[in-house]
């Protein structure tokens, strides 16, 4: 695994005022964990931006925070951009524990070219593209990778279960779920249609509870 290490110091500004670090080239950051004091941070934004590339969301990064004598091993949580210009705003890490295991969302990387597609009017419909695991912070990998050129037939699938998982990682997603498929074109953008409908429904309904829970809390509903 890639050695990360990215250097940070406390911050003592908060709150709106925040953009005048960003327009010098410094991006807000927090620190957060079980048993921990959330802690104010800033980072260069360059050095950032290259240490979140390389690392997504499962690789650990030491994170030298000055005036510390030991680095702090953590994860990225959570990144915020401007959904319009994809200015980097702010970023939360975490702090593990190398002894306690944690839940991970690990990306796929589909390889290989699947023959089934020289078939006329076929496609390859790719249903997740990543999975649910849990592990030790140093056992966590990069993404999983999802081979398709064993796919050599119209209806011929891939599943969870199929894929091969590294040591000491404990799988979490249904090990029945599809994960990419050979259909006839036309099949494909029908259960494309479906399933981003299905998405949709899910995202409505997240909103509905925030909306309730919103109410409720501010005295509103009824």
């Amino acid at each position: 695994m890639e050695r990360l290490e990215l250097e940070a110091s406390k911050r003592e500004i908060t709150g709106k005022k925040v953009r005048f670090l960003r327009r010098d080239g410094i991006t807000p950051v927090n620190l957060y964990g079980h048993g921990i004091d959330s802690s104010h941070l800033q980072v260069d934004t360059k050095e950032l931006q290259q240490t979140l590339v390389r690392a997504g969301k499962t690789d650990l990064i030491s994170l030298k925070i000055a005036d510390s004598k030991t680095a702090t091993k953590v994860l990225v949580r959570e990144v915020q951009k401007n959904p319009l210009t994809e200015e980097l705003l702010h970023v939360d890490f975490y702090q593990v524990k190398m002894t306690e295991k944690i839940k991970a969302e690990v990306p796929l990387v589909f390889i290989g070219e699947a023959p089934a597609l020289k078939i006329k009017n076929t496609s390859l419909l790719r249903l997740a593209d990543s999975l649910n695991i849990e592990a030790l912070p140093d056992a966590l990998p990069h993404n999983f990778e999802v081979d398709v050129s064993n796919l050599e037939h119209t209806d011929q699938a891939i599943y969870i279960k199929d894929i091969l998982l590294s040591d000491g990682v404990t799988l979490l997603s249904d090990p029945e779920q599809m994960v990419v498929k050979i259909a006839e074109t036309r099949r494909a953008v029908e259960l494309e249609a479906e399933a981003e409908a299905a998405e949709a429904e899910g995202r409505e309904e997240v909103v509905e509870e925030v909306t309730e829970k919103s109410k409720s809390e501010s005295g509103l509903e009824g």
